[in-house]
């Protein structure tokens, strides 16, 4: 996969975002994205194509502000770079992943609507800290 490809997956969060810190503090959440295709008919009706899943992974004051304002279910837009992973486990056996790092993630107003508030710069987290 190239550096500069990007893709933008459009679904819904199957559990609450998972907010986690880094050994080094650096914020993370993961997202699980249940992605549905439809396809309207000759008839004009609708079918339901396979739906997949993807991991999403959230970087920084973003993965905070995920964390805070999405929930399971949340119909969501994300933008981001495909990642492969692989590992082996116990037994051996090699598993390869793909999984999305976001660039960008917010809700769909397609069927919701939101109310945006600006954060102006970084973490609140940090901010208390250096002006505590």
């Amino acid at each position: 996969m190239s550096e500069t490809e990007r893709v933008t997956l459009v679904g819904n969060l199957t559990a609450d975002p998972e907010l986690r810190y880094t050994p080094t503090g650096l914020e993370v959440a993961n997202l699980r994205l249940a992605v549905t295709p439809r396809t309207r008919q000759d008839d004009g009706s609708w079918t339901q194509g396979e739906t997949s899943f993807h991991t999403i992974t959230v970087w920084r004051d973003q993965a905070t502000n995920t964390a805070e304002t999405l929930t399971k279910g949340a119909r969501v837009i994300v933008v981001g770079r495909p990642k492969q992973r692989t590992w082996t486990d116990q037994d051996g056996t090699e598993h390869q992943v793909t999984e999305i790092d976001a660039e960008e993630v917010g809700p769909s107003l397609r069927w919701a609507t939101a109310k945006v508030t600006r954060t102006n710069g970084p973490s609140r987290s940090k901010a208390n800290a250096s002006s505590a």
